[in-house]
């Protein structure tokens, strides 16, 4: 019982630090490209995707990484590897999920913001920006959620392929010490 908690824990931890390195990455990868400060750089990254966004993405993604750290302690055991895999393409795939859903709902907003506003010459300005806040959710949680989704299951899934091609190996090399 105690092992399994370490281990649990063990695996917390490993992905926090991935989670953290990864962020420290694309903030220097901003900055680099953008010529930004890393706090300009996270507002941008806030109003652009908002909270809630950015919330669940980061739930998503640790939740894949967790089920992928499981799935490598266990590379031995397919049985009980097996559930691991799965939740970690559920949860990678939710990523996808989760950046169209965002999609649909910057363009619902945007097209909301036309319903709601008359359009004259002096609020074209006001209604214009309005729908390119709507949009730019839109088109950036896909831009976004598409390649971290196929990333993540990119990784378990050849993680899995690995696990099975190396299996039989394994056997035999496990029969012959005996």
């Amino acid at each position: 019982m105690m092992g399994r908690a370490f281990s649990y824990f063990n695996s917390v931890s490993r992905v926090l630090s991935c989670l953290l390195g990864l962020t420290a990455l694309a903030l220097a990868g901003g900055m680099l490209f953008g010529s930004v400060r890393p706090s300009d750089l996270a507002g941008i990254i806030l109003e652009t995707f908002g909270s809630a966004f950015l919330t669940l993405l980061l739930a998503l993604v640790f939740t894949t990484l967790f089920c992928w750290m499981r799935q490598t302690s266990l590379s031995n055991d397919q049985r009980r590897r097996h559930p691991w895999t799965e939740a970690a393409m559920q949860a990678a795939d939710g990523v996808a999920t989760l950046a169209l859903t965002f999609t649909l709902l910057g363009i619902s907003l945007g097209i909301g913001t036309l319903a709601e506003r008359t359009l004259t010459p002096g609020t074209v300005q006001l209604v214009v920006r309005d729908l390119t806040k709507h949009f730019s959710l839109a088109f950036m949680t896909t831009v976004v959620g598409l390649p971290i989704s196929a990333a993540l299951r990119a990784l378990i899934r050849v993680t899995e392929a690995r696990f099975v091609a190396e299996a039989p190996r394994r056997l035999v090399h496990h029969q012959g010490e005996t």
